[in-house]
């Protein structure tokens, strides 16, 4: 008998990818959605993604914020990736708007969990959760390291991903549970999307094109592939020396905003008009962080270490990012602007 695997969120843009990618391996996949006005949306997007028959995956109706759902959820479950995380809209001010729901609801998954027949739990966390306190731009950040919460520039949602991790790590010490439990730690997400639904880190690509006179922080980051960050989802899942262990999802190497725009330019010569050529200096950045909380985050990004490694990924998974950093924006780029043609 095929194991059942549950994976929160359905709608999102990495647990589509997730769900993709079991199905492609032959798993029973439940998924859970807030509403399940949902699933024909879902269903849509595996379909027309060359996923047929679709009797393999099915649906349950549970929201982070409530107790309700959950059993059900998992009652018939062998493995589960707490990939959904709480939806705001409108900008949030009040950081415990954004900490305790995140918090109270990887604690509810896990718990629910506990009184079923799950094996491992695969949490989905951040790498704001890693490397956003290593500022020793000589040494390399590794899922050893750990973010202060405290950190100066730290993003309320950063700060959310890092105290909802640090608390599943505290449940799994403190309960025991039968099941197994480990993380993943992916940075900037990029790459392409199943439907029109992106990422958050789209935000960056948006602030590229958003015409020629638009400046941008030239910030170097670290980035990802979508479709690697569900593969090694899938190998932390079930690789059984990932069991306790977090892991980082990062393509090698770093990139630059500048690099990105140069990448759009060469590559998508139909977006150059698009493509701004003005940078923000860094100096305003720095200046701008003694009193703005967003010049005070970008602030934290020009500081923080960016050698970052994936090593353990790859040693202990076997995992190897198949997208590298040019891929990935590319890819994601592709993705914008199919879903701005289609608003």
């Amino acid at each position: 008998m095929t194991d059942t695997v549950l994976v929160t969120g359905g709608t999102g843009f990495l647990a589509s990818h997730i769900i993709y990618q079991l199905l492609q391996q032959g798993y029973q996949v439940k998924t859970t959605v807030r509403s399940m006005k949902s699933q024909d949306q879902i269903l849509r997007t595996m379909k027309e993604n060359g996923i047929t028959p679709l009797d393999r995956l099915s649906f349950v109706e549970a929201d982070l914020a409530k107790d309700a759902g959950w059993h059900e959820a998992m009652a018939d479950c062998s493995y589960v990736f707490s990939v959904a995380s709480p939806v705001f809209f409108g900008k949030v001010t009040d950081e415990a708007e954004v900490i305790r729901p995140a918090t109270e609801g990887i604690i509810r998954i896990l718990r629910a969990a506990k009184n079923s027949p799950v094996k491992r739990v695969v949490m989905t966390s951040n790498f704001g959760a890693v490397g956003f306190s290593n500022l020793d731009k000589q040494t390399t950040t590794t899922e050893a390291n750990w973010t202060d919460p405290d950190e100066s520039g730290l993003s309320i949602y950063e700060k959310s991903k890092l105290l909802a991790e640090k608390a599943a790590w505290d449940f799994v010490t403190a309960e025991h549970p039968e099941y197994t439990f480990a993380t993943v730690n992916p940075v900037a997400i990029f790459g392409p999307s199943l439907n029109q639904h992106v990422s958050g880190s789209f935000t960056l690509l948006e602030t590229l094109l958003a015409g020629k006179d638009k400046r941008y922080p030239n910030i170097p980051l670290n980035i990802v592939d979508v479709r690697d960050v569900a593969a090694i989802h899938l190998l932390a899942m079930f690789t059984p020396a990932a069991a306790g262990q977090r892991f980082i999802a990062s393509c090698d190497g770093e990139i630059t905003m500048k690099e990105i725009a140069a990448i759009i330019r060469e590559q998508r010569p139909q977006l150059v008009s698009r493509v701004t050529t003005k940078q923000i200096p860094t100096w305003v950045i720095r200046f701008g962080a003694l009193f703005n909380q967003q010049a005070k985050e970008g602030a934290l990004f020009l500081k923080m270490n960016r050698r970052v490694s994936n090593q353990k990924a790859k040693e202990v998974l076997g995992w190897q990012p198949l997208a590298d950093n040019q891929a990935a924006v590319l890819a994601a780029v592709d993705s914008l602007i199919a879903s701005e043609e289609t608003q």
